[in-house]
């Protein structure tokens, strides 16, 4: 164990990443621009490569999304400029258990261990209060003070409200790509609790022992990703199990479908697990925006998606009291392993009407 790491970054052995990972060449890159045209372009041929990428990979790259260059600049300088302020200034800010979804953060868990990186979360929307789930759980945003950055926090809004833009075509797409109605999936968002993280992950002295983000699914609808050219995005595949690291591509957002759609989509599209490698030169940064439904949500296969071939392959269940459970979770190690995975919800071979 190297002197220069705290134990709590350490991975098992099983989970450390091997290298040289092998590059991901082959990752779906779909051009959404058909989408922006009056009136709009080739939405079959559009749809179709949407579908196959849901279904082969679960993952896929985005261009031709008309988001301004300068909307992502700003938003990445507004990061860079928040993770250089003192420590004692993002203390202010800092997350807090009764606040476990928002402000500055360096002690997330994932899997029990402790990620290498440090983050700022806020809510493109502040959700209403949440009583009924949990009386203590606190919804508001804590922005630093402007005289310190001045232009942060209109700089993330710009960039917010360009990923809700971009997440609701994709939306559409999806819902296209299901024979459903183009809107099927837009009233589960109306006081939505999406979340948006700037993420900044520092050189390791050991990149071999340990990991930025640990690896998981998201639990959300769908991430929206844009990632540096540094790199550190890996995915495992499917077939073989085999870790593949998703090289940059300049100009594109990385889109995830989570568990959500995963459980609509009563497994038609699934979820792929992901992490973050590290390196010891140099500093990553990354921005995911996390589109979240309405903590009054109840999620299950949707009726359409379903048939008395294929039955409902998941148990409804509150997002509300998922999300809470959730962000509790990632707050700090636990010594009682916490279930924060939407695969309990899945139901036994057993219980499916044959």
């Amino acid at each position: 164990m190297s002197a220069d790491m705290d134990d709590a970054f350490v991975q098992a052995p099983e989970h450390r990443p091997k290298m040289p990972l092998i590059q991901a060449t082959d990752v779906p890159v779909i051009d959404i621009s058909p989408m922006l045209m009056l009136p709009p372009g080739n939405m079959d041929a559009l749809v179709s490569e949407l579908s196959v990428a849901s279904r082969e990979w679960g993952i896929f790259m985005v261009v031709g999304h008309g988001i301004p260059e300068g909307t992502v600049t700003r938003a990445l300088e507004a990061g860079h400029a928040f993770f250089a302020l003192p420590a004692e200034k993002k203390a202010v800010m800092r997350r807090t258990e009764a606040a476990p979804a928002v402000g500055y953060f360096d002690e997330e868990h994932l899997q029990n261990i402790r990620d290498w990186k440090e983050v700022f979360d806020f809510f493109p929307h502040e959700p209403p209060p949440v009583g009924e789930v949990d009386d203590n759980l606190v919804f508001k945003n804590k922005w630093p003070e402007e005289d310190d950055l001045p232009g942060f926090r209109d700089a993330l809004e710009e960039y917010a409200n360009a990923m809700e833009e971009l997440a609701f075509m994709l939306l559409e797409l999806i819902a296209r790509s299901l024979n459903l109605r183009p809107d099927q999936f837009h009233g589960f968002f109306g006081d939505q609790t999406t979340i948006m993280r700037i993420s900044r992950y520092p050189p390791c002295p050991r990149p071999d022992l340990a990991l930025g983000n640990g690896r998981h699914k998201d639990s959300g609808a769908l991430t929206i990703l844009y990632q540096d050219d540094v790199g550190g995005l890996d995915i495992r595949r499917r077939s073989d199990g085999e870790w593949l690291r998703v090289k940059p591509v300049h100009g594109s957002f990385v889109v995830n479908i989570g568990d959500l759609i995963q459980v609509w989509t009563n497994d038609k599209y699934e979820s792929v697990e992901h992490r973050v490698s590290l390196n010891s030169e140099k500093v990553r940064f990354s921005i995911p925006y996390f589109l979240n439904p309405s903590i009054n949500t109840i999620i299950e296969p949707l009726p359409e998606t379903v048939s008395a071939e294929d039955p409902p392959k998941y148990n409804s269940y509150s997002w509300g009291e998922f999300f809470s459970t959730r962000r509790k979770a990632g707050f700090k190690k636990h010594v009682v392993q916490i279930n924060t995975e939407t695969a309990q919800f899945r139901k036994q071979s057993t219980d499916c009407v044959e």
